[in-house]
C-alpha cells in the first residue's frame, strides 16, 4: 500500500522472492477498503507509508494482519537490520505472484490472480515489440505501480530491461514536463487524462521534450483528437492499447512496425488471440459489434476464491471482457464501449465513448463524460457532464446542438451540465458510474 516511490519495488520484488503473493493497494484506499482487501486475500502483513499511516495501521489492526509504514529510508533501515534471504524461493510458472483486485464496476472488487509466467511473458513481449525498450531508455513513472498497466508496462518491464525508471508519486501535467526534459524521458506512459491534462499545460508551460521517443495509453479511449494533438505537439509516437487487470494486462496495441488506425486499439500481442461474439458466443462478422473475448498467456488463473465468477467469465481458456467491440477490414479492433456502461434509449442502443468522441472535438470541451439519465418514457437519456477547457466560454445548448449535427439523431446529449471536475480513479481514468446528475440540469 505505497505509492510510485523507489520503496514500492523494493517490497514487490522482496515479497516475490519469498514466494509469497503481492497484493497491490492504493494509498488512497480507506479503513475499510483496506479490511476487505486484506480479509479477501487472507493477507498476513502490510507495508504501507507513514504518508497514508491511518487508513493502513486500522485496517491492517481490524483483520489481525502485521503491518509496517515505511519510506525509502525507514524501509532501507529494517533491510540493514535483518540478514538477507540466501535464495529465491523456487515456484512453478503457474503460481500466483499477484493478486490484482478489479475496480469493482459491477460490485464488489474481485482478486484476480495473476501468475509469474503470465506476468513475465507479458512485460518482455510489451517490452520487446510495442515499446522496443532497453538499458539506454528512461521510463516515466507516472502510473501507479499498484495498477496493472504501470506494474506491468512500468515497473516490470522496465526492470527487466535494465531501463531507467523515473517515478512521480501524484501525477502533475506540469512536473511530468518538467521532469521529462530533467531526465531526458524516452518513454512516456499513461491515460488518456493525462494525455489531455499535458497537452493543455503545454499552452502555457516551456517544455522541453525532445527526447521523448514512444508514448502508450491505456486504461480507457484515447480520444482521437487528444491523439493527433499530442502528437504535433511533442513530435513522438503515441500508440494506444487495451488491457485489464485480468490480463495482466496488455491484450492488444498499435504495433510501432504496422499500419496505425487512429480510435484503434490494434491487434493482439503476440502469444494471445481475440474475438468477437455475439450473445450466444459465436462470432460475429467484421464490422458487426460484439463483445471481445481474449485467450492467451496473459489470461488470469481466475478470480480469487469464486470458482462460480471465474466459470462464469472463462469459458475453454477465453476470457469474456464485458468490453463491446469490434474489427475493421484490416484486422484492427475498436472498443466501442463497457457493456454494463451501454445506454438503451427508446430501444436503441448508445454507446458513450462514441457521443465523447464527438464532444472532445468541441473546441471549448476539456474532458467529458456521457451516462444514461432515467427517463419516464425512454427508460434512459443521454447526458453528459462536461468540463470546459479555462478561458473559454459555451453553453449547454451549444454543446448539445454541436454534438446534434455530427450524429444519429437518438445519440445526442439532451441534457448537458457543466462540472469543475470528473470523478477519476487512480490511475486518472473517468469513472462514469461515480458522474453524477445535477438537480437543475440543462435540457435542451
Amino acid at each position: 500500500m505505497l505509492p510510485n516511490i523507489p520503496a514500492f519495488a523494493v517490497v514487490y520484488y522482496g515479497i516475490l522472492r519469498l514466494g509469497a503473493v503481492v497484493v497491490p493497494m492504493n494509498p488512497l484506499l480507506s479503513e475499510r477498503e483496506v479490511q476487505f482487501y486484506l480479509a479477501n486475500t487472507g493477507a498476513r502483513a502490510l507495508v504501507g507509508s507513514a504518508q497514508f499511516a491511518a487508513a493502513a495501521t486500522a485496517g491492517a489492526d481490524g483483520v489481525g494482519a502485521k503491518s509496517w509504514l515505511v519510506d525509502d529510508d525507514s524501509l532501507a533501515q529494517l533491510i540493514a537490520e535483518r540478514s538477507p534471504h540466501p535464495r529465491p524461493v523456487p515456484l512453478a510458472d503457474d503460481e500466483t505472484a499477484v493478486i490484482l483486485h478489479t475496480s469493482g464496476t459491477t460490485g464488489t472488487p474481485k482478486g484476480a490472480e495473476l501468475t509469474h509466467a503470465g506476468l513475465n511473458r507479458n512485460q518482455a513481449i510489451t517490452a520487446r515489440t510495442l515499446l522496443q525498450m532497453g538499458p539506454d531508455d528512461v521510463v516515466m513513472g507516472c502510473l501507479p505501480l499498484f495498477h496493472a498497466f504501470g506494474m506491468t508496462c512500468g515497473l516490470n518491464a522496465a526492470v527487466a530491461s535494465g531501463a531507467t525508471l523515473t517515478l512521480i508519486p501524484r501525477f502533475d501535467p506540469r512536473k511530468a514536463l518538467d521532469v521529462i526534459a530533467r531526465d531526458r524521458v524516452t518513454i512516456f506512459e499513461g491515460v488518456p487524462t493525462m494525455y489531455t491534462a499535458m497537452l493543455h499545460a503545454a499552452e502555457d508551460h516551456p517544455f522541453d521534450t525532445a527526447s521523448l521517443r514512444t508514448c502508450a495509453s491505456g486504461g480507457a479511449a484515447l480520444p482521437v483528437p487528444v491523439l493527433h494533438g499530442f502528437e504535433a505537439t511533442f513530435g513522438c509516437m503515441l500508440l494506444e492499447g487495451y488491457g485489464l487487470s485480468e490480463t495482466s494486462s496488455v491484450v492488444s496495441f498499435n504495433h510501432p512496425d504496422r499500419v496505425r488506425k487512429a480510435g484503434s486499439i490494434g491487434t493482439p500481442i503476440e502469444g494471445v488471440e481475440m474475438r468477437v461474439v455475439d450473445e450466444t458466443g459465436n462470432e460475429v462478422p467484421q464490422g458487426r459489434d460484439g463483445e471481445i473475448q481474449i485467450r492467451g498467456h496473459n489470461v488470469m488463473k481466475g478470480y480469487w476464491q469464486l470458482p462460480d465468477a471465474t466459470e462464469a467469465c472463462i469459458v475453454d481458456g477465453w476470457f469474456a471482457s464485458g468490453d463491446i467491440g469490434r474489427i475493421d477490414e484490416d484486422g484492427l479492433y475498436y472498443i466501442v464501449d463497457r457493456k454494463k456502461e451501454l445506454i438503451i434509449r427508446g430501444g436503441y442502443n448508445v454507446y458513450p465513448r462514441e457521443v465523447e468522441e464527438v464532444l472532445y472535438e468541441h473546441p471549448a470541451v476539456a474532458e467529458a463524460a456521457v451516462i444514461g439519465v432515467a427517463h419516464d418514457l425512454l427508460g434512459e437519456e443521454i447526458g453528459a457532464a462536461v468540463v470546459l477547457k479555462a478561458g473559454i466560454s459555451a453553453t449547454a445548448t451549444e454543446i448539445s446542438a454541436f454534438v446534434k449535427h455530427r450524429i444519429a439523431a437518438y445519440k445526442y446529449p439532451r441534457q448537458v451540465w457543466f462540472v469543475d471536475e470528473l470523478p477519476k480513479g487512480a490511475t486518472g481514468k473517468i469513472l462514469r458510474r461515480k458522474v453524477r446528475v445535477p438537480r437543475t440540469e440543462t435540457t435542451s
